[in-house]
């Protein structure tokens, strides 16, 4: 088996880990059940953090399939971006964060219609040009000034949580692009106009056999929880409850597990 493949099945095997010791730690969390509720009809549309978008819209598709009457429409980007944009009153039904911190900008204002559940979680990754032709082996490795390192933008969670990273594992870096969301830091790499950068585990999958993966250690990874709730101006509430449901399931829980996704 190559070198990259072992990379990736390690990264799933930690966050599966991570995800399994947290599991005591289950306020405000989805469990994966199975439902035989009532079908649903109605359109919804879905404000998601970027890196949903491969899981999303698969899970979109089996909602579909399982309510014939429904559908939803997603806008993926920064968790941070979307949130701005749902309190300046962007018509959105369901708000899906790559953290709580900008779920929170939801709930503080009481612009939730139901309380945040956490269906997911995730681990962040280095994401290098495939064959890893500068051979980093870590994170310390990030701080050489020779080296094309993109990160998100510090507002962006994956920004965030790069920095925390950093600052944990005491490195201090000068990223040549601060982008707006996690798919704009893969893109750079996989396109060549970056050497490296900070990105969840599931956007390493998410490239195939573009980029590569280096581990990032547990102790100074940070674990990302995904919480979703409806918007209190959603008039679909019924179709919203049953997408989360649908999400927390057996069914959704099993698409995010292929994309990488660690459970709640």
């Amino acid at each position: 088996m190559k070198r990259s493949s072992s990379l990736v099945i390690a990264l799933l095997a930690l966050l599966g880990l991570v995800a399994a010791a947290c599991g005591s730690d289950n306020s405000g969390s989805a469990s994966a059940t199975t439902t035989t509720a009532k079908a649903v009809t109605g359109d919804i549309t879905v404000f998601a953090a970027a890196s949903l978008t491969e899981s999303f819209k698969e899970i979109g598709a089996a909602f579909t399939k399982a309510n014939p009457g429904a559908e939803a429409t997603f806008s993926f980007d920064a968790s941070s971006a979307l949130v701005q944009q749902i309190t300046q009153g962007a018509p959105a039904d369901l708000f899906a964060s790559a953290d709580t911190a900008n779920m929170d900008k939801l709930t503080m204002p009481g612009l939730n219609g139901t309380a945040p559940v956490v269906f997911a979680t995730n681990l962040l990754a280095v994401i290098v040009a495939k064959g890893n032709p500068k051979g980093i082996t870590g994170v310390a490795d990030l701080a050489n000034t020779d080296l094309r390192l993109v990160i998100c933008a510090a507002e962006v969670p994956c920004g965030k949580y790069a920095n925390q990273i950093f600052t944990t594992a005491g490195v201090t870096v000068n990223p040549v692009s601060l982008e707006q969301n996690v798919k704009g830091v893969a893109t750079k790499v996989t396109a060549g106009e970056a050497d490296a950068g900070i990105v969840y585990t599931t956007d390493v999958i998410a490239a195939g056999g573009k980029a590569d993966a280096v581990a990032i250690p547990a102790n100074i990874n940070v674990i990302a929880k995904y919480p979703i709730a409806s918007v209190k101006t959603s008039t679909k509430t019924d179709v919203d409850a049953a997408f989360i449901t649908f999400l927390a399931g057996t069914d959704g829980q099993a698409i995010l597990a292929k994309y990488g996704f660690g459970q709640p």
